[in-house]
């Protein structure tokens, strides 16, 4: 590695490191600002809150990282410009292609940390966060849940009328089997208990029937079969208490292998939300080629010398990021609410910041 190299690298690298302490200083300091009456309420002591704010800062960092990046470049590459330095490296005979490649080696070690730190370690200290927030913070979060409707399998589905996440304890079941869209079986029960010690989820008064036929009579269908019943039976239903848990900004705390079993599950069962789930799988694999999008462009809106300093080009920065965190939020909307695929949703922002860095590449200097 020449010495140019060198030295533009260290200064991307250094002035990222700073740039994002700087954001995630400000960002807490405001965050805990806006909490501290939470925090008397709920009588918690410093070091929860220093634990909770050690599970905080990384997520956070998680999130700006791309845009931090991008700032960075912006700021070193204009000082750069400023300095006339990038003028005397074109002069010397070097390209400006090759000017890219201390661009390009920062923007893969940080690319390359994103993507271990958000697939895995993130979202593991996530857990306990998520878990902090949804205890303390946010009361308004009920540990009942009503209506749950649930496709266990293909041809399983299943209905609870309540449920209570704490006591783990269910009202009004009713289990459906199907065999070529036919009813084969059913089975109810008043209540519904998850016994710890065995594992297993116990029926009381529960009736099933085991379907013969399906004939309708005055307009109306009756179930003919074996009927069984009594007032408690152990079952082992392909469900489990943890996918009654409250399930605020559930993705998060997934890993990335966690989140792609979480999907597949999902789609098994055929539920409803699965895009929130594939629009963070699809961002956390879309992150790092953003660092590379972002750092390209990054320095080619401010490779140019401009007669005002580095502000211009710092301000440009700011308003690029803003740009883009709008499209970025705008395109996750749409993908949530179904309206486009969420591996479109999330890369579209990426490729259209990526053409008008392709078409401004032909105007920096040579």
């Amino acid at each position: 590695m020449k010495i140019l190299d060198r030295y533009i690298l260290k200064q991307f690298i250094v002035t990222f490191l700073f740039a994002i302490a700087l954001l995630l200083a400000i960002v807490t300091v405001i965050d805990y600002t806006e909490k501290t009456d939470k925090y008397a309420q709920a009588n918690l002591t410093t070091a929860q809150i220093l634990s909770y704010y050690g599970d905080f800062i990384p997520w956070i960092a998680g999130l700006v990282t791309p845009l931090t990046a991008f700032i960075a470049v912006v700021f070193v590459t204009s000082r750069l410009a400023v300095r006339t330095e990038i003028i005397a490296a074109l002069s010397s005979g070097v390209s400006f292609r090759r000017l890219l490649v201390p661009y390009f080696t920062g923007a893969f070690f940080i690319a390359a940390a994103s993507f271990w730190l958000n697939g895995w370690v993130i979202p593991n200290s996530n857990k306990t966060r998520l878990a902090f927030e949804v205890q303390y913070l946010k009361k308004n979060i009920s540990s009942s849940l009503r209506n749950i409707h649930l496709q266990l399998d293909k041809q399983v589905y299943f209905y609870m009328q309540s449920y209570n996440t704490l006591s783990k304890r269910g009202f009004q079941l009713v289990l459906e089997r199907f065999d070529n869209n036919k009813l084969v079986e059913k089975l109810m029960a008043n209540r519904i208990q998850w016994d710890t010690t065995k594992n297993t989820w116990v029926l009381q008064d529960w009736k099933r029937i085991k379907v013969d036929a399906i004939f309708a009579q005055t307009g109306q269908d009756h179930v003919a079969g074996l009927v069984e019943s009594g007032m408690e039976l152990d079952t082992a239903l392909a469900i489990h208490p943890k996918e009654f848990e409250n399930d605020y900004r559930k993705y998060d705390g997934l890993t990335l292998t966690e989140l792609n079993e979480y999907i597949k599950t999902l789609r098994a069962r055929g539920s409803a939300g699965i895009e929130v789930y594939e629009v963070e799988k699809y961002t956390r694999y879309a992150s790092p080629f953003t660092i590379f999008i972002l750092t390209f462009m990054g320095v080619i809106v401010s490779a140019k010398k401009s007669r005002g300093g580095t502000g211009f080009q710092i301000a440009l920065g700011f308003v690029l990021s803003f740009i883009f965190i709008l499209f970025f939020i705008l395109f996750r909307t749409f993908a949530e609410a179904g309206s486009l695929p969420p591996f479109i949703s999330v890369w579209i922002p990426a490729l259209i910041f990526g053409s008008i860095a392709l078409f401004l590449y032909r105007y920096v200097p040579r």
